[in-house]
């Protein structure tokens, strides 16, 4: 059986794990940029792929890691306490680092270097992440109407207000700023690790977004350039 090689890497916003939706296509308005590796930068390999509007992804979770199998996960939506079977989750500490993705495919740039890159909206994924392979999402077989969603679907509502003072969200540039408030709207806190008060740090492209919550409403209280604000902590 042949290895696992990584045919490409994927470039977005999401410098940290924390911040990360915790499924593809919750937020919709950041970009990210599939690059391939030298070896599979020919043109002909996406030829006809613009005639799809969402893409699969089949990647590494590069960032997780453990040791041995381990046959029961704590999901973070149901506060780290209950347990479920790692096959009964979308946990990223499996037996094969594996993750699965659908993306919306915006378009195909063309770089004199790096050949064909493909731009894709609602990416879940690190920057840097290894990916697998590529394949067309088919509304006709992938999209099953009366298909159960268990714990996860009973969440699949949840947002929290957020407050964004228009000073702040101005430090942004213009691209960042619809997909940071979707970022926030989903409270990036895990359900085991709510501290009242707390000033909680998101990492957004080359930015920190500081925010607390207090009675169950976000507000940002900080925006710094990464630079800035790696002076500031020291």
């Amino acid at each position: 059986m042949a290895e696992l090689v990584v045919i490409a890497k994927i470039h977005s916003e999401y410098k940290e794990k924390f911040g990360i939706p915790r499924q593809s296509g919750l937020v919709k308005d950041l970009e990210a940029r599939i690059i391939f590796e030298p070896e599979y930068r020919n043109p002909d390999a996406i030829r006809g792929i613009e005639e799809y509007s969402h893409l699969w992804l089949l990647w590494n979770f590069s960032m997780a890691k453990t040791d041995g199998f381990v046959p029961l996960v704590n999901p973070p939506r149901l506060g780290g306490k209950e347990k479920k079977g790692v096959f009964a989750t979308r946990s990223p500490f499996r037996p094969n680092s594996i993750g699965l993705s659908s993306v919306e495919l915006l378009r195909v740039e063309m770089d004199e270097k790096l050949g064909p890159i493909i731009v894709v909206g609602g990416a879940d994924l690190l920057d840097e992440t290894p990916i697998y392979d590529i394949k067309p999402y088919l509304p006709y077989a992938d999209i099953h109407m009366d298909a159960k969603g268990s714990f996860g679907e009973c969440h699949k509502e949840d947002r929290i207000p957020v407050v964004f003072p228009k000073e702040l969200l101005e430090r942004l540039p213009e691209y960042l700023r619809a997909g940071a408030c979707q970022v926030l709207e989903q409270d990036p806190r895990a359900a085991y690790n709510k501290k009242p008060d707390y000033i909680y740090g998101l990492t957004l492209g080359d930015y920190d977004i500081r925010f607390q919550v207090k009675d169950e409403v976000l507000s940002v209280c900080d925006v710094v350039a990464r630079g800035e604000a790696f002076r500031k902590i020291k």
